[in-house]
């Protein structure tokens, strides 16, 4: 027996969807964002006009990086508890949402510690606080997921955390938002979710109803990531966005695998970007778990789904139309760095997601597959 949550209460989606928020009543809000894009944009000011209309006060907590640490949590977790939210609305990419995931579940359980979330049982509910994700970027799904992802100072390694007092409450899915995306961003974010959707496609603990998420996903972005790229059209990004977020509904209950068993060791190591790095590790772990053969008959589904060959061959024809890099050092990772701390990231590879891989790897096979996906292979 399992139990299956795919989305939090509501899910509203279509371009204009944002203007949902004037709907909501509140006291006092906290809306979290990253850098400046959304300030550049107008999204915050946005964000802020609309929620006029709940009657309450609203505050902006912005300076999230690409990669949020638990330093970063417990930074913003003060901030919360001082302003003492009812509401929190995270808007831009997945690492502001993962963040003000992280600090909500903090400021509701003072006896919590960033440091210590993916090792301690959490909650299962939040009382305080209604919790609304905004995503502006296309990749993470951390919209409809109970997963926050943080780089561990301490260890030096991203992590996922997991509990149901994550998942968000209401999830707005407005195409205009990653409009505002440059081609780069819309790659990079678009292939996460495109190694979400295959990862849980060959997932040992699929079934028929991730299955089907995650197939029409892969199906789905496979069509319109190019266009949303290239053209960066409204109906492009709209269909990008919520092709990533059925992916993560997907993953959240069937899980990954290998490939981000190795971009969370390498991002909390060196600080890149996470959809960069899977973009480029996905072909090298497709190859390696097609040696199992119900993967292979995964793989061969979705061939005929989407009447293009191989799977493994269009993930390479897309990566380089869209201008991802072919090799981890193409992607800017030292060589110096890779040969130096390479027993490290083979070791710290197979952690997390690597442990529910479709095909078990031993440290000399992770090893191989990581000089191949370095120097190429």
């Amino acid at each position: 027996m399992k139990a299956i949550r795919f989305h939090g209460d509501t899910v509203v989606t279509g371009p204009g969807s944002l203007s949902h928020l004037q709907t909501l009543s509140y006291e006092r809000a906290m809306v979290v964002t990253g850098g400046l894009s959304m300030f550049d944009t107008g999204v915050i000011d946005q964000v802020l006009k609309l929620l006029a209309h709940g009657g309450g006060q609203a505050e902006v907590y912005s300076g999230i990086g690409k990669n949020p640490t638990t330093e970063d949590v417990e930074k913003g977790t003060a901030r919360f508890r001082e302003w003492r939210p009812d509401l929190v609305v995270a808007v831009g990419g997945g690492s502001p949402i993962d963040a003000a995931k992280a600090m909500t579940l903090l400021y509701e359980f003072p006896s919590l510690k960033a440091e210590e979330l993916a090792d301690t049982p959490l909650p299962s509910r939040r009382r305080k606080t209604t919790f609304v994700a905004v995503p502006s970027t296309s990749g993470t799904a951390t919209e409809v997921t109970h997963i926050s992802v943080l780089t561990f100072l301490k260890q030096g390694i991203k992590r996922g955390v997991k509990a149901e007092s994550l998942r968000p409450d209401l999830a707005i899915l407005d195409g205009k938002l990653p409009m505002t995306m440059p081609a780069d961003v819309a790659a990079e974010t678009g292939m996460d979710a495109l190694t979400h959707a295959l990862e849980c496609a060959v997932s040992p603990l699929g079934d028929e109803f991730t299955d089907t998420l995650s197939l029409s996903a892969a199906e789905g972005l496979l069509r319109y990531l190019p266009r949303s790229c290239e053209q960066g059209d409204l109906e492009s990004r709209q269909k990008v966005h919520i092709y990533q977020c059925m992916a993560g509904m997907a993953f959240s209950n069937a899980g990954l695998g290998m490939v981000h068993g190795i971009a969370h060791a390498f991002g909390g190591r060196y600080n890149l970007g996470h959809g960069l790095l899977n973009a480029v590790l996905l072909p090298y772990v497709l190859a390696f778990n097609s040696k199992d053969e119900r993967v292979k008959r995964r793989l061969e589904a979705l061939a005929d789904r989407t009447g293009k060959g191989n799977v493994i061959d269009q993930v390479l024809e897309l990566r380089e139309r869209i201008g991802i890099p072919q090799t981890l050092a193409q992607a800017g990772l030292a060589r110096e760095a890779f040969e130096r701390d390479f027993d490290w990231l083979s070791e710290h590879s197979l952690g997390g997601s690597t442990r529910v891989n479709p095909i078990a790897v031993t440290k000399e096979e992770m090893g191989s597959l990581l000089k191949d996906a370095y120097y190429g292979g």
